[in-house]
């Protein structure tokens, strides 16, 4: 097939409508996770895995506030909400963005062809593919660690609280994601892209602090040029810090759809110049 047929089977895509990628993603949700769960072992293994992960960083930060009382005015239990923030947060990711990390192979070797001809939206095709279950443990493990942290901090949980929560979450969410998607991209241009990928994957790391910890000049690449700030630090001050709350932290939510579009762009533009191995 040609690139303009391609383009015109996109051009189609974009006329349909939620409830048919709905439908679409449903109906394929279905089948990858019956091909997972055919090797259950494996499936529990890795959850076991990513628990045991996140438990060892939980440990961490009590080892750690054994020693010092606060960092930098964060107390344990404010340190341990950022914790369980971030883990939240980065599950959407986690869980329907893990095509990604196949996007290189794909393209390499030109099985990402396939993608391109068919009539519905080509981000949302190849990204729908894979749904990693195993991100779900790290949701529950996320949610009770805020719950725990939450309890211990003397603070009011009210329906309010509760909406802000979700809505934040939401768009510390969208942050990651687009760091992943823009990082991924880069495939499209660069032969061995791997390693910015794994770089933009690693940067989470840096999420579960408060940026008050780092040097301005960090404190100005964590929130200007690689916004991992607004994973967990700038959202989550409305729920630790009501009465002191920055204006980027109002600006998260705008700042997160911003982002995410851009790296959807981004990665489209990178699809659309696509042309297979030549092979």
């Amino acid at each position: 097939m040609s690139e303009e047929i391609a383009l015109k089977k996109q051009k189609k895509a974009h006329k349909r409508g939620f409830r048919f990628y709905c439908r679409i993603y449903r109906k394929i949700l279905v089948q990858d996770l019956k091909s997972k769960m055919s090797y259950r072992s494996d499936f529990i293994i890795s959850t076991l895995g990513m628990i045991a992960t996140n438990v060892t960083g939980f440990i961490s930060f009590w080892i750690l506030f054994r020693n010092f009382p606060s960092i930098n005015g964060w107390d344990y239990y404010e340190m341990l909400f950022l914790y369980g923030f971030s883990l939240v947060s980065l599950t959407p990711v986690q869980c329907l963005f893990d095509n990604n990390w196949s996007l290189r192979m794909n393209v390499y070797r030109g099985d990402f062809i396939k993608y391109c001809f068919r009539p519905i939206n080509l981000f949302f095709y190849y990204q729908s593919e894979v749904f990693d279950i195993k991100g779900l443990g790290q949701l529950a493990f996320g949610i009770g660690t805020i719950a725990y942290a939450w309890a211990h901090i003397d603070l009011p949980f009210t329906l309010l609280a509760l909406l802000k929560l979700i809505l934040f979450l939401i768009t510390a969410s969208l942050i990651m994601i687009a760091l992943q998607n823009a990082a991924a991209a880069t495939c499209f241009w660069l032969t061995n892209s791997f390693y910015i990928l794994d770089l933009a994957y690693k940067f989470r790391d840096f999420a579960k602090y408060p940026i008050t910890i780092f040097s301005p000049v960090f404190r100005f690449i964590f929130t200007f040029v690689i916004p991992i700030a607004f994973i967990a630090y700038y959202p989550s001050l409305v729920i630790l810090r009501p009465d002191e709350i920055p204006i980027l932290t109002w600006l998260s939510p705008i700042i997160g759809v911003i982002f995410f579009l851009l790296s959807v762009t981004f990665w489209m533009y990178g699809a659309r110049k696509y042309s297979g191995t030549g092979s």
